[in-house]
């Protein structure tokens, strides 16, 4: 009988140690960084303030991910809003929620 575990366990994701700097770079240069540089130093100071007390980089991967991501869906967003696309038909999903009961 051995005694390694029987499944592999889950690796996260590891950011590299420049990152968050970068992310920063990024929002600064953007046409957002008013609202988005502001946020994201928010998030980062929350991050790292749970990530100390809680000994654990998982707060921090989270905010460097989900920054990542919303700036590689910027411009797609910036796409759709500028196609014209009518979306006057959009229905909210508390409304939705409402109607299944």
């Amino acid at each position: 009988m051995s005694a390694q575990p029987d499944h592999a366990p889950v690796t996260t994701y590891a950011p590299a140690p420049g990152a968050p700097a970068e992310l920063l770079a990024q929002l600064r240069a953007d046409k957002r960084a008013s609202t988005w540089a502001p946020a994201f130093e928010r998030q980062w100071a929350a991050a790292l303030e749970e990530s100390h007390r809680t000994f654990s980089f998982a707060p921090l991967y989270e905010v460097v991910q989900e920054w990542q991501g919303l700036i590689a869906s910027a411009p797609a967003v910036d796409a759709f809003v500028t196609s014209g696309y009518d979306d006057s038909d959009f229905i909210d999903v508390a409304e939705l929620r409402g109607r299944r009961r």
